[in-house]
């Protein structure tokens, strides 16, 4: 259990309702957690469970009021009372001076739950969180390799908060000064909060409603137990202060000074006792003939009546007062000493007399727990007094003190915060490390702060590009903007390092590309390729140019950016990262462009290697993203998921969990789409779309959710709902510079097809033909715009229609893909001419069989079925959309309403059909090997490949 230094208990006024919120919500935690509230051992899941999965009886519980309410000591109460309770005891106060140091918050609160053991036993408490979470809760030093985004690090606290609230209960979680909290802690708390009623957790926080941050509004606005938010504390009535009086300097005090002393202090609780106080220590005659003499004593208890009556107790005992103002709380006596200029027999001394003054509180019982202030409000006062030219270089002392005394630099770079620049190398590199540190540790607003100051120092002439660099790194996720500013800086600084100068040009290109400037992005590389000597670092830039113009929709001159790397990859041999990224990108633009499929997939296993990493610091996860998806076109969307989990795990790892982990979902889900598993599909794309809510609206991430999520619910004919999702999120009102698959403005042709507006669904694929076509993207694998603008135009235009469908299905053909063909033969049926659809549908069944394509396998056999009218057909169609999820097809096919069920595994009669196949057994020939194929996620090509890798895996 975890609780501040114990301080004389003062007697409360006029909190009994407050207390008896108290109480009532500690009653019933406390009932909560006499039950089943174990948890199993460290978790590698998605680090924000809800426990025991009941209601756990936790509650938030919000205390607002202005400074001197009591808000401290009504949370000191708690604390007592809960610990009473054998609650397990979470404690912390925001600091007025810690603010700017990340997740100070939160190691008070957890850090004492888990300090102190063994790297092992931190590793079997943490599981997969250690390394995420570890850094920062100042448990472990940060590892290298990308650090995890705020988002992971937040669903790692909520995991190990979860996990503390779960195998401790109950729990109570008191936060004091939330409003002085440092943001990263405030934030997550404030996110995490609604959680609590799900676990045996009473939060309880306290706050000056007027300085609450805006990312903490959740607090004011909360429901909980008392019924609204927050439970504003109202300043004592006149009676509760006369009481307080009479039992501070006795039962003869009048009326009229009683009265004087409420009027004096309007009712505050913290100057109605320093005022007693200050009474008694006067011996003042508590009469009406003192009343007039209160004004003056409750004066010199604030403001400037605090600092004049501090500035008199000596010179010493004044510097020392304004070290502890600077340091903040829990202020180490010899360290407030150093700042001071002390010796320790001085410090002791200046201790004392602070104490005696009522300026610093007397000791607790933990002889270590340092030094505090009676009120935050005297700290506040002490150190708005301090002199500004003595208040920075306090400041600057306390930094190179924090140093000396081992607390790290990041300890010490709140203090250089508050410096002025002296062009200083050990101010600069300190706060270069504070900033790495809190980078790694996932605080990179922290960074940019420290950075920014660093900039100001000003770092030495040779520095200053790499502090640029380091700025536009820290930046990258909050302000792309400025981080473009200041990468563009750093390159325009005169330096001498050729990987520096790389890294610069590689960051700049990708945070334009992420800001859907993709031409720019491409530009910024091809200016500096031609001055990079190094033949490897040119080649890696070539890479990256090459990478973002395939990711451009409108680049200008796709066909020779296409011939220029098909020369490139074919005569490079894989022998490196940045080769196989090279030859990757060759597998996706022959993917687009319709190659053969045994061409693409040549190159995706070239790319793919030995070991693919998606999580490399320095490179995108982009490239390996593409080698998968070729995959999934070329009819091979088993491996595809394989590389995706593998993908997706790597992710989890690294603590990624905002865009990386949408997009892993988000394309998991179209991937099952195309297996024809819509059920899992749209699961998977609900996940993703809550990630890239998380992450905003308008972003890449944001576009490839609602477009996969749109296409799944059409293809499980939720017309409406798929037509709300659009219009809630804005889809279609305009469209992204990038390339997205499914391609946006294809999938919202479909919808505006599956609506009846056959018009403006044409003339949006018309868009598509003039965006794609003159790129020589021409796989109706990848997007079959013209099959469904054959389906638009077929009622006014039925020549066209067929031709557009004639033309889809060669290309089709060319790229080889068994699912892409049965999907341009089915869609060419429809448009036909009566006598031609049979053969059409036909042919789509047999290729469609001896492919993974449930969905539009299903979709075949009903047009065939339908066609002649064959009731095993249909029977068949009617079994293959119920298991696909394909809840219209099924209904209007006349079958039965229910749930399908996906069974993932093959039966033993399947396998052994499959290793007949794939020996070219007489036994296998004309069998229905389409479960096999669909179970497996291969074509007839790759069976023996996925057979091998389904017996690895049996």
């Amino acid at each position: 259990m975890t609780e501040r230094p114990t301080r004389r208990r003062r007697k409360m006024f006029e909190r009994e309702a407050e207390l008896a919120t108290v109480d009532e919500a500690l009653e019933q935690l406390g009932d909560s957690g006499t039950g089943d509230a174990t948890a199993s051992g460290a978790r590698t899941g998605s680090g924000s469970g809800s426990g025991s999965g009941r209601s756990a009886g936790g509650t938030l519980l919000a205390f607002s009021g202005p400074a001197g309410l009591g808000k401290t000591t009504l949370l000191a109460e708690v604390r007592r009372r809960a610990l009473a309770r054998n609650c397990t005891l979470l404690a912390a106060r925001g600091g007025e001076q810690e603010q700017s140091q990340p997740f100070h918050v939160a190691r008070q609160l957890i850090q004492p739950h888990l300090a102190g053991r063994s790297e092992e036993e931190l590793r079997a408490a943490l599981g997969s969180w250690y390394s995420i979470v570890g850094p920062a809760l100042g448990l472990c030093a940060p590892e290298q390799g990308a650090p995890p985004d705020p988002q992971g690090l937040r669903d790692g606290l909520d995991w190990v908060l979860t996990h503390l609230a779960v195998q401790r209960a109950p729990v109570a979680l008191v936060l004091d000064d939330a409003h002085w909290a440092d943001p990263e802690s405030l934030s997550w708390l404030a996110a995490f909060a609604p959680r609590a009623e799900h676990l045996p957790l009473l939060l309880v926080v306290a706050y000056r409603p007027e300085e609450l941050p805006a990312h903490a509004e959740a607090f004011r606005t909360l429901p909980g137990r008392a019924g609204h938010r927050p439970l504003a504390l109202a300043p004592l009535t006149e009676a509760a202060v006369s009481t307080l009086v009479r039992e501070a300097v006795g039962d003869h005090a009048d009326d009229a000074f009683c009265r004087e002393a409420w009027a004096v202090t309007t009712g505050n609780p913290f100057e109605a006792v320093e005022l007693t106080a200050k009474v008694r220590d006067k011996g003042l005659d508590p009469t009406s003939a003192s009343a007039p003499l209160l004004r003056d004593l409750a004066a010199a208890q604030r403001g400037s009546g605090l600092v004049a009556r501090f500035e008199r107790l000596g010179p010493s005992t004044v510097r020392f007062g304004w070290a502890c103002a600077v340091l903040g709380t829990a202020i180490p006596q010899e360290l407030a000493a150093r700042v001071a200029g002390l010796g320790s027999e001085e410090a002791a001394d200046a201790t004392a007399r602070l104490q005696e003054a009522r300026i610093l509180s007397g000791p607790g019982e933990e002889p270590d727990a340092g030094l505090e202030f009676v009120h935050p409000l005297i700290a506040t006062a002490l150190y708005r007094a301090i002199p500004d030219a003595l208040r920075v270089a306090l400041h600057g002392q306390a930094a190179v003190a924090v140093v000396d005394a081992g607390l790290g630099s990041s300890a010490a770079a709140r203090h250089l915060l508050e410096t002025h620049p002296e062009n200083d190398p050990w101010v600069v590199r300190t706060l270069r490390e504070a900033a790495a540190e809190n980078l790694r540790a996932g605080a990179p607003e922290a960074a940019r702060r420290q950075l920014a100051r660093a900039l100001r120092e000003p770092p030495d002439f040779d520095e200053r590009a790499a502090v640029l660099y380091e700025l536009g790194c820290a930046s990258l996720l909050t302000e792309p903007a400025n981080t473009v500013n200041h990468l563009r800086a750093a390159l325009a600084e005169p330096f001498d390092d050729p990987a520096l100068r790389q890294g610069i040009v590689i960051r700049l290109a990708q945070v334009l590309a992420h800001s859907d400037r993709l031409a720019d992005a491409s530009d910024s590389l091809a200016r500096e390729i031609p001055y990079t000597r190094d033949v490897r670092a040119r080649l890696r830039l070539q890479s990256e140019q090459f990478m973002w113009d395939a990711f451009n929709a409108v680049e200008p001159d796709s066909p020779a950016r296409s011939r220029r790397l098909a020369r490139l990859a074919d005569r490079l041999t894989g022998r490196d990262l940045t080769e196989r990224y090279v030859i990757g990108l060759r597998a996706w633009d022959a993917c687009l462009r319709g190659e053969a499929v045994d061409v693409v997939l040549h190159h995706a296993v070239r790319a793919l290697g030995t070991e693919f990493s998606w999580a490399y610091e320095d490179r995108g996860f982009e490239v390996p993203v593409l080698a998968a998806m070729v995959h999934m076109y070329a009819d091979r969307p088993g491996r595809a998921e394989e590389l995706f989990e593998a993908g997706t795990a790597e992710f989890e790892r690294q603590g990624w969990r905002g865009a990386h982990l949408s997009f892993a979902y988000s394309l998991r889900a179209y991937i099952r789409y195309r297996r024809g598993r819509l059920a899992e599909a749209e699961e998977l794309a609900r996940a993703g779309l809550r990630l890239a809510e998380r992450v905003g609206r308008g972003t890449p991430v944001h576009w490839y959710a609602i477009a996969i999520l749109a296409t799944t619910l059409l293809a499980r004919g939720r017309v409406d709902e798929a037509w709300e999702l659009a219009r809630e999120h804005a889809f279609g009102e305009s469209f992204p510079a990038a390339v997205v698959f499914p391609d946006s403005q294809t999938v919202y042709a479909e919808l505006l097809l599956a609506r009846g507006q056959t018009k403006a669904a044409a003339a949006e694929l018309e868009a598509v033909d003039r965006r794609l076509s003159p790129r020589g993207i021409r796989n109706p694998s990848w997007c079959p715009w013209q099959l469904h603008l054959a389906r638009a135009v077929a009622a006014e235009d039925p020549d066209r229609a067929r031709a557009l469908a004639g033309d889809a299905i060669r290309r089709a053909r060319a790229f080889g893909a068994p699912s892409g063909v049965g999907q341009a033969l089915r869609v060419a049926a429809e448009v036909a001419a009566p006598e031609e659809r049979q053969g059409l549908l036909r042919e789509a069944v047999e290729l469609l069989s001896a492919s993974p394509a449930g969905y539009e396998l299903a979709c075949a056999l009903a047009a065939l079925g339908t066609e002649l009218g064959d009731p095993e057909l249909l029977a068949r169609a009617v079994v293959t959309a119920r298991e696909c999820g394909a809840d219209a097809l099924v209904a209007s096919l006349g079958g039965a309403e229910g749930e399908g069920v996906w069974a993932a595994g093959l039966t033993e009669e399947e396998y052994r059909l499959a290793e007949l196949a794939v020996r070219d057994a007489p036994a296998a020939r004309g069998r229905d090997l389409s479960p096999v194929y669909r179970k497996l996620g291969t074509d007839r090509a790759g069976l023996a490949e996925a057979l091998e890798s389904h017996a690895r895996d049996r």
